[in-house]
């Protein structure tokens, strides 16, 4: 008994890392007030689709699925320099950034990252929504 009153106050003061997915409303809200939107995916990707206007080109995975997490979190920590700052992760479908928010959530204890539900093919251009190149 006195081990889970133990933990359960252990657990009552720790704090989780936020993990949220937002839909294109939210995302569009978000960019008003500043909250930065990092697109994850490739040159190629969007030189066809266009980006979200405003958006930081911040390619994590290359067309091979290979990633250099140092160079990365160089240019990603000018965008982001603290670990309580808001961001919006986007991606094609939103596996990308599934893979990045959690990485960033949980190993590195960012507590406010947020992605776009169903990523830039299927949160934001499937419902009408512009991009720019």
């Amino acid at each position: 008994m006195k081990k889970i009153i133990i933990l359960t106050i252990l657990l009552a003061t720790m704090s989780f890392a936020k993990f949220n997915t937002l839909n294109a409303i939210q995302v569009q809200e978000a960019i008003k007030k500043g909250i930065p939107v990092i697109d994850i995916r490739r040159a190629d990707e969007w030189k066809q689709f266009g980006i979200i206007k405003g958006s930081h080109k911040l390619t994590f995975f290359n067309n091979r699925g290979q990633y250099d997490i140092n160079t990365w979190m160089k240019a990603f920590t000018k965008i982001v320099p603290n670990k309580k700052q808001p961001f919006i992760l986007v991606c094609a479908h939103a596996n990308r950034t599934q893979a990045v928010g959690n990485f960033l959530s949980k190993k590195l204890k960012y507590e406010n990252v947020n992605e776009l539900k169903g990523g830039i093919m299927y949160g934001w251009l499937d419902i009408g929504l512009k991009t720019v190149k």
